[in-house]
């Protein structure tokens, strides 16, 4: 291994070996705590410190840096205390994520570092979201984001990377090639000669490094990230290194042959710089021990910190109110004067006045901008914000809903569009494994909206018609959200943006230039998990939400003798139980129409909870009226027998005369 110091002074040198130093000898203990049964998992990053090691140098301590599990180098070199570091791994309060995730799967905004999730893949588009706030505050500042090379076949890492090159921002993609995703060893998992080589594609710089050479990493590094701060771009570094253990130690390694082993061991990154800096006359075998005596002290006097804290003690309370971030409702009352408009302009002009409330929004989605999206809700707002706040994106859900996630991180508030709601599909990982579980796992929000235009009635077949709210009520940490009328679609947005924590917001395609308001012109708010009574009655009570409020309407006008309570939801999570349960104990009869088909349905979770509230309330059973369950078809004949709006009239007269 041949290392060229370039124009670093002996104290810079000495500084690296510390940095590098420190993690491999919590490495050995930690080998020798899971041995010992007080540690129940390690990812080990031995042998591949210097990649971790020397991007951490390189950057400065505001720089965001994404980490994933064998990266115990940046964790050092962002000099976090050890002891909360031990009391991570061990599950206590002085951890990261009070005992609610493991290992490296945490974040710390104090310390810039944003942690992975095991789907690996959407940590990248969290990089591109944090360079594009960077980008838009013109701060100068790069991002690093590190993944394996078994993440390089993920979907996620063709996205971000793409999204990245077209928008050109400051991210370093950091593939550590280690040989093995855990025992697929590289000549199974891709057939380019270098991953690398895969920047040719995205139209973007790429090196490849020897990612066991410390200084050949920090020079390129220190070279790159100057060069980046005049000329904002992306660039993709492999590094050639590997793992000398399992993928974590249960896996252990009889899958690689031991010549590889022996080959690889001869290139440790630790013991081959101690051994250039020794024979270079800038370390002694004196300030060595030294060094190895005072890391092992801070080992062990952090290590009975850790022990002698107390196990964490479940708390009820606490676990559900961290679901969501603390969030105070802002009540702006609305003007008197109001103008008559459709749903579809409702939408915009919340858009439109909360984008000017909050100039740290940006809004993103496919063909938003010059064209003003595909049902033109977005129509002007170029002219009027500029293309830096109102994004066109490549069609890439997935790494889109993830750079919302870095935009929020980093400061900005994130508004996506989905094209159609079908295609949330796509996106749907990020919205249920990151943006859900964030502020839980580590107290972390995602301000992130993400609009969907939903529903069927248009005879548009089964790829842009579902209402598909029930794939997301049943996730924590998400609010949902779905509006039937112009005044409060536009109040409910407007709250929805101001919320720190993530909504899915449904607007119903059909409703978009059908439906007709008097509206307030200027800014105004509702709370969300408030159900509106749109009729007052004594029979039966309705529970609808989104186009099936407009057809229970059109029924109970076609009946007048029927005396109902319709109650419209609005929002679905949070849900207003308390509406529910008053009405239901009123009526004693209720039936519940959702357009979504029945089976998993949100119909069905209130139901069960009426039931387990109102029984003695009840003189019928309870009743749910929605779509057939199968996929909602393209030809009218088809698509109304489909929708639930020929049957409900006969379902509600039968439940009225139970």
């Amino acid at each position: 291994m041949i290392f060229d110091r370039k124009n670093l002074t002996d104290n810079q040198l000495l500084d690296l070996y510390k940095r590098i130093l420190k993690p491999r000898l919590i490495e050995e203990k930690m080998l020798i705590l899971i041995r010992q049964g007080k540690v129940s998992k390690w990812f080990s990053g031995i042998g591949q410190e210097a990649i971790s090691v020397g991007v951490t140098a390189v950057l400065d301590s505001d720089e965001y840096i994404l980490p994933m599990h064998r990266n115990l180098g940046v964790f050092t070199g962002r000099d976090i205390p050890l002891y909360r570091l031990f009391s991570q791994w061990q599950g206590k309060a002085n951890g990261f994520t009070k005992g609610r995730d493991r290992s490296f799967h945490f974040g710390t905004q104090q310390y810039k570092i944003i942690g992975m999730i095991s789907h690996l893949g959407p940590q990248l588009g969290v990089a591109d979201g944090i360079a594009l706030s960077n980008k838009l505050k013109r701060n100068g500042k790069v991002t690093a984001v590190f993944t394996g090379e078994g993440a390089t076949s993920e979907g996620d890492f063709h996205e971000a990377l793409n999204i990245a090159s077209v928008w050109e921002l400051p991210v370093l993609f950091v593939i550590e090639n280690n040989g093995y995703g855990l025992s697929t060893p590289t000549n199974e998992q891709y057939r380019c000669e270098n991953l690398a080589d895969k920047g040719l594609g995205y139209g973007m710089e790429s090196h490849i490094v020897d990612g066991n050479n410390i200084l050949e990493v920090f020079n390129l590094l220190s070279e790159l990230k100057a060069s980046m701060k005049e000329n904002p771009r992306p660039v993709l570094l492999e590094f050639k290194t590997f793992r000398m253990r399992g993928h974590e130690e249960a896996s252990g390694t009889k899958y690689v042959p031991q010549e590889l082993m022996d080959i690889w061991a001869i290139k440790d990154p630790v013991e081959n710089y101690r051994k250039y800096l020794v024979e270079n006359g800038v370390l002694t075998e004196e300030f060595d021990a030294t060094l190895h005596a005072e890391i092992k002290k801070d080992i062990d006097e952090s290590l009975a910190i850790a022990n002698a804290e107390p196990e964490i003690e479940a708390t009820l309370s606490e676990e559900l109110n961290d679901v969501y971030k603390p969030y105070a409702f802002e009540h702006v009352n609305p003007s008197e004067e109001k103008e008559k408009i459709r749903f579809i302009d409702a939408i915009s002009t919340s858009l439109r006045q909360s984008m000017e409330r909050h100039e740290n929004s940006v809004i993103m989605g496919q063909d938003i901008a010059e064209y003003g999206g595909a049902f033109k809700i977005t129509d002007g707002f170029v002219a009027q914000f500029g293309k830096e706040r109102v994004i066109n994106t490549p069609i890439c859900e997935s790494a889109v809903v993830s750079a919302g996630m870095g935009l929020s991180i980093n400061g900005y508030k994130a508004i996506v569009e989905m094209q159609f709601a079908d295609f949330v599909s796509t996106g749907f990982n990020p919205i249920v494994n990151l943006l859900a579980k964030s502020h839980y796992r580590w107290l972390e929000k995602a301000d992130v909206v993400v609009r969907m235009p939903c529903g069927g009635g248009t005879q548009a077949g089964p790829f842009h018609s579902q209402t598909n709210e029930a794939w997301f009520t049943k996730t924590p940490g998400l609010k949902v959200v779905y509006p039937a009328f112009p005044y409060d679609a536009k109040g409910l947005l407007n709250t929805s943006i101001n919320d720190p924590n993530p909504v899915l917001f449904f607007e119903h395609k059909q409703l978009y230039r059908s439906v007709y308001q008097e509206v307030p012109k200027d800014y105004y708010t509702i709370p969300l998990g408030k159900a509106a009574l749109l009729k007052d009655g004594n029979e039966v009570t309705i529970i609808s939400f989104g186009a099936a409020v407009h057809w229970a309407l059109e029924t109970l006008t076609k009946n007048p003798e029927i005396s109902a309570d319709l109650l419209d939801l609005r929002t679905l999570q949070p849900l207003d139980t308390e509406a529910i349960f008053a009405s239901v104990k009123k009526t004693g009869r209720v039936i519940i129409y959702q357009e979504d088909s029945m089976f998993g349905g949100i119909a069905s979770d209130i139901s069960a909870m009426i039931m387990e509230n109102c029984f003695k309330y009840l003189d019928a059973p309870v009743k749910r009226v929605a779509s057939l369950d199968s996929p909602i078809p393209f030809t009218k004949a088809l698509e109304d027998q489909y929708l639930p709006k020929g049957r409900f009239e006969n379902d509600l007269k039968e439940l009225l005369a139970y």
